[in-house]
């Protein structure tokens, strides 16, 4: 008798995890997964749908995008005919860019409820690796990193952007075995490696920063005109994203892990070789923001990058995806990449100290995250 009992109570355990993956698939990009389909997949009917105005006014996306669009507004009343001019959000634009392509990859691993404090060492290494690889292309009676802008070609671009795509391939490999096979908590894997990369990139330079401007011409050119290349690449990168994270299998085995890892093992996820997979991704975005680095600032930075993580974390934090994982939009996190640079530049402009941007991005940040909690409560009650 206790037999069956067991098998029945091991059944609507494997069901309550299959509605609850299923419940992913469902869900519209940046959505929570709803509880109720979660119930009605083990055979309860429970109608708690709310209504699309509610929908829209709960939505972290949208309240993101209404705070920006606001603080747009204010700057460009106080500054009138500086905040709001074309060549400012140009600059603004080119300035996000990269942060960008670090944040998406960000928002893959912080969606899974894991998190990456090696984002500087990916950064740097991808500048280093990018550098030495350039030192190996023979120009001359030099090497390429002493090639004149105007004089650089396609094959110097494909050898920076392939040493710097392996060197977060690498890092991010290291993550993944580190979190998924060996169990190690995401913020101290993340926090070694973060060491470990850095101090390896200062032998690699010897603590010297070097310049080169083989690689300018892919930041400062203009494939589209009147569009950098640098914003170019950043939307690209945010449109293979959001295709990942909300129109492919990827992404919703990224959200069913976030959301319960338990459950998704149920189903028949490998949740270590995902692990895996995710943290990859996050290393080749740090990667290949060290490759856009190194070509926009037209040298290496090994002690530039300290903040760079913090700043991914909350850019993805503002957009909307939990920290607590199994809630994520890329859109959310492109939005969320422009309030502190917005903030910073706003401030600069109407003469007030860039420091302040440091204190409201900490404020929106603290309410960003304590309405994330308002909604998991909400939610668990229902």
């Amino acid at each position: 008798m206790s037999g069956v009992q067991d098998d029945k109570t091991s059944e609507t355990g494997h069901l309550h995890a299959m509605a609850e993956v299923a419940a992913i698939d469902a869900t519209e990009a940046g959505d929570a997964v709803p509880e109720a389909a979660a119930t009605e997949g083990a055979g309860m009917s429970v109608d708690t749908a709310p209504s699309p105005w509610r929908r829209l006014v709960s939505s972290p996306v949208v309240m993101t995008f209404f705070f920006l669009a606001v603080t747009m507004v204010l700057f460009s009343i106080l500054a009138p005919g500086k905040f709001g001019t074309t060549s400012n959000f140009e600059q603004l634009a080119q300035n996000v860019a990269i942060l960008t392509v670090v944040s998406v990859g960000t928002t893959f691993v912080i969606a899974t409820a894991g998190i990456d404090l090696s984002i500087p060492s990916g950064i740097v290494l991808g500048e280093v690796f990018a550098l030495k690889a350039l030192g190996l292309v023979t120009v001359g009676s030099g090497t390429a990193v002493d090639v004149a802008s105007e004089d650089t070609t396609a094959w110097y671009v494909v050898v920076a952007l392939a040493a710097s795509l392996l060197s977060g391939l690498l890092l991010g490999l290291i993550n993944g075995f580190t979190v998924g096979y060996m169990r190690i908590p995401p913020m101290l894997a993340t926090l070694g490696t973060l060491g470990g990369g850095l101090g390896i990139a200062l032998l690699l330079q010897n603590g010297v920063n070097t310049a080169t401007y083989a690689l300018n011409p892919l930041a400062t050119g203009q494939v589209i005109p009147g569009l950098s290349n640098l914003v170019l690449i950043g939307l690209l990168v945010v449109g293979i994203g959001y295709v990942g994270m909300h129109r492919a299998v990827f992404g919703r085995h990224t959200l069913a892990i976030g959301s319960s890892e338990e459950s998704a093992r149920r189903v028949g996820l490998k949740v270590e070789r995902h692990l895996l997979k995710v943290y990859t991704v996050g290393g080749l975005a740090s990667g290949f923001g060290g490759f856009l680095s190194v070509a926009y600032f037209s040298t290496t930075s090994v002690a530039g990058h300290s903040t760079d993580n913090l700043q991914a974390i909350t850019a993805v934090a503002l957009g909307g995806t939990s920290l607590f994982g199994g809630v994520a939009s890329i859109i959310g996190t492109l939005i969320g990449v422009w309030i502190p640079a917005v903030l910073q530049n706003g401030f600069i402009i109407i003469g007030v100290q860039p420091y302040w941007q440091m204190v409201a991005v900490g404020v929106v940040l603290i309410l960003a995250i304590y309405s994330d909690q308002l909604r998991r409560r909400s939610r668990s009650r229902r």
